[in-house]
């Protein structure tokens, strides 16, 4: 009599998607306090932006390509399903980086002029810096072939750009939005700890592989 083994199915719950649930939530949170004035003409922030509202679109759709479409990146399915997708995406998410932090560090120095101090844009130079970096990076050694270093700078990369989501929530549920001091702050330190924290996943992720697939 023949034996029938079941092959046992995946869990969805898992750190790695536990994770990427969280980033939703803070990705939904963020869109909905400080990015409805979008399609709300009315809304103050207008205001704010005038004096460089044709440079935040270019940097506003390069910074919603890269942290939308980098989350695909990190789904084993779909990398080895869609190979070509999955490399399309890499080039859009390498390609927008490059657009939208040297736009970013523009951005902030033009909002020097309604009040913003000299040392938030050194601030967010130090991120743009640390993004572009980490990205590259990754290109380097994905073009060397090299799989695994490259997805762990994409790891780093994708930790810093992150960094977008981190302070818009800090300063929303602390009700800090209109304090600029604290909002720098805020920026420092979520930029001196995306990388340790990247790293940090990555030794997690290692100590506690994914489990191979049962043989057909």
């Amino acid at each position: 009599m023949a034996t029938v083994f079941s092959r046992p199915r995946a869990s969805w719950i898992n750190g790695k998607n536990l994770l990427f649930a969280g980033i939703c939530l803070m990705m939904g949170y963020v869109l909905q306090h400080n990015e409805t004035f979008v399609v709300d003409r009315s809304d103050p922030n207008w205001d704010h932006i005038q004096t460089f509202k044709w440079w935040l679109l270019p940097h506003g759709l390069a910074g919603a390509c890269a942290l939308l479409l980098a989350p695909l990146q990190f789904s084993d399915r779909l990398r080895r399903r869609f190979t070509k997708v999955h490399r399309i995406v890499g080039r859009i998410y390498i390609t927008a980086v490059f657009v939208l932090a040297p736009l970013g560090v523009y951005i902030q120095h033009l909002e020097e002029r309604i009040g913003y101090p000299r040392s938030f844009t050194i601030a967010t130079a130090v991120f743009a810096v640390l993004l572009t970096s980490t990205a590259a990076i990754a290109l380097y050694f994905i073009l060397n072939r090299k799989i695994q270093q490259h997805r762990q700078w994409m790891t780093r990369s994708y930790a810093v750009a992150l960094v977008f989501f981190e302070v818009r929530l800090i300063s929303g549920l602390l009700g800090l939005d209109d304090s600029i001091a604290a909002n720098e702050t805020i920026v420092w330190i979520c930029v001196a700890f995306s990388v340790p924290l990247a790293d940090l996943v990555l030794q997690l992720q290692g100590a506690h592989p994914a489990p191979e697939k049962a043989p057909r």
